[in-house]
């Protein structure tokens, strides 16, 4: 199969079977395989979206395993698409440096200070990481989500950066989505300072997109300030 058939199959099995779609990529040349996925993560079509940064993910940890370096030169790829002279935006690089950090702990150590420093407190209205900061709103949503995703798998790294010093001025943002992420990560991270903030959000009856289980959800921000609440004070 071409790379144009091939491109032209694996996208449309990423926008409604994810399994499919995995097993399909996965037996692809790597750089083929990375090049469909990248034009995958910038897609409006949200299942093919985010079907595409899970399979990235297991796609590039996969390969890690056999060469190293191959799978840095995405990161950096991806690190670069956040950069202000990349002439774009970055639309789903955050969600899937996240994917590829839940997946393999050697990128881990390696980029998640990186990743973390595109965190600053809300707005960088206090201290600023550097020249990183993120401020579009857009991309804030991908790196809090990208935090939820880390915090199970990754939460002995996430202790050792300053991610829940940086989290809770999230919690002030015009975004709800942001606000609602933000919330969830501090929930899942044990931030129990932040409980008094967290809970001012449960009236927020805002739907916010969650991906998780392997597929979009419509949640209520209320809902997941809520659940983040609970967990803080157990």
């Amino acid at each position: 199969m071409g790379r144009i058939a091939a491109k032209k199959k694996a996208l449309a099995l990423l926008s409604h079977d994810l399994e499919q779609a995995r097993s399909f990529l996965l037996e692809l040349d790597f750089g083929l395989a990375v090049h469909i996925l990248f034009s995958g993560i910038i897609r409006s079509d949200r299942p093919l979206r985010w079907h595409a940064i899970e399979v990235m993910g297991e796609v590039v940890a996969r390969h890690a395993e056999r060469e190293m370096e191959a799978a840095r030169v995405v990161m950096r790829r991806l690190l670069w698409n956040l950069n202000d002279e990349s002439g774009g935006i970055g639309w789903g690089s955050p969600e899937t440096m996240a994917e590829v950090m839940a997946r393999h702990g050697a990128l881990t150590r390696e980029y998640l200070p990186i990743y973390v420093s595109y965190l600053s407190d809300h707005k960088g209205a206090y201290r600023r990481q550097g020249n990183s900061f993120i401020e579009h709103t857009g991309l804030q949503q991908g790196l809090l989500w990208g935090i939820g995703r880390l915090a199970g798998p990754r939460s002995k790294e996430l202790a050792a950066t300053p991610v829940c010093r940086l989290l809770p001025s999230y919690l002030q943002s015009d975004s709800h989505q942001v606000r609602a992420l933000a919330a969830r990560a501090l929930g899942l991270l044990q931030v129990r300072e932040a409980a008094a903030a967290v809970g001012a959000l449960v009236g927020d009856d805002s739907p916010v997109e969650l991906f998780e289980d392997h597929r979009i959800t419509i949640a209520i921000a209320g809902q997941l300030a809520a659940a983040a609440l609970q967990q803080l004070q157990k």
